[in-house]
């Protein structure tokens, strides 16, 4: 895929350096002074140029990415952005960072993309652009084992959950009326809804799951989910400068869905394939 993007810029410079020719000098130093202004504001040729992406997650969201024994970043999403990083012929930086400053820095343009389980959604798509989905999810509701008073997402008004700030799981709890606590990591907002500081906490049904075949012994119980999945997908900065980006992305998670790699990263964290629909 690499030689194939590189082919096509390269196709793209020759042109517009035939057109050059065609006039004056001053006219043709104009208009290669513009063409490789282009080129830097390409983000994805500056990737290949770079031979680095930068990418960002949480770290410590079991089983999405996470630290093993050995202190190395693993998980689903982890593998799923080296496996990208390898279509593109390009080494994958990590950048580690709470949900909240995550999208912040995408906008702030300290790395290339977030690849952290993101949801889909028309909020976010009114300020950002993103790729064809990689994986499909269902939002669970999750309470204590010994409440009653929580059976549907309707009985979360008046109610206190916990959940990443600025996250999908924060707004759909206010949306219930729910009065929700910002937390940092899946562990913690478990940890709360045990020990009976908040009510509740929403989030995807496949963490649920990671986190109870850890803890087996939790009291914890899943009292609803959500109808439909919601599509994973992987956000970038809106604008000419990242089409190209997104449409490389796109043709490497297409290659890895294809050749069933995508697949086997799920099944390796989820004991699952959460990849298809």
């Amino acid at each position: 895929m690499k030689k194939k993007i590189l082919a096509l810029l390269l196709a793209s410079a020759m042109t517009l350096g035939a057109l050059a020719g065609c006039g004056s000098s001053s006219s043709s130093e104009s208009e290669n002074g513009e063409a490789a202004e282009e080129t830097a504001d390409d983000q994805l040729a500056s990737i290949l140029e770079a031979g680095e992406i930068i990418v960002a997650l949480e770290g410590n969201w079991a089983p999405w990415s996470y630290h093993d024994e050995d202190d190395n970043l693993v998980g689903f999403d982890a593998d799923v952005a080296r496996a990208i990083a390898a279509e593109l012929g390009v080494e994958v930086t990590f950048v580690e960072g709470d949900w909240d400053s995550l999208l912040a820095g995408l906008d702030a343009g300290r790395y290339d993309l977030v690849v952290n389980g993101v949801e889909y959604t028309e909020e976010r798509a009114e300020k950002y652009d993103f790729t064809d989905p990689y994986a499909y999810i269902r939002t669970a509701l999750i309470v204590r084992s010994d409440n009653e008073e929580i059976t549907t997402f309707e009985d979360l008004d008046g109610k206190s959950t916990a959940n990443s700030i600025a996250s999908t799981y924060m707004d759909l709890a206010e949306s219930y009326g729910a009065e929700v606590t910002g937390v940092d990591s899946l562990d913690e907002t478990l940890e709360l809804v045990l020990s009976g500081r908040v009510d509740a906490t929403l989030n995807a049904e496949v963490s649920y799951y990671d986190y109870m075949d850890v803890h087996p012994d939790a009291e914890l119980k899943i009292v609803a989910l959500t109808e439909e999945a919601s599509n994973v997908v992987i956000p970038t900065r809106k604008g000419d400068d990242s089409a190209s980006l997104r449409e490389a992305i796109n043709e490497a998670i297409a290659t890895i869905s294809e050749n069933g790699t995508l697949s086997e990263i799920s099944i390796q964290y989820f004991g699952s394939d959460i990849t298809q629909e």
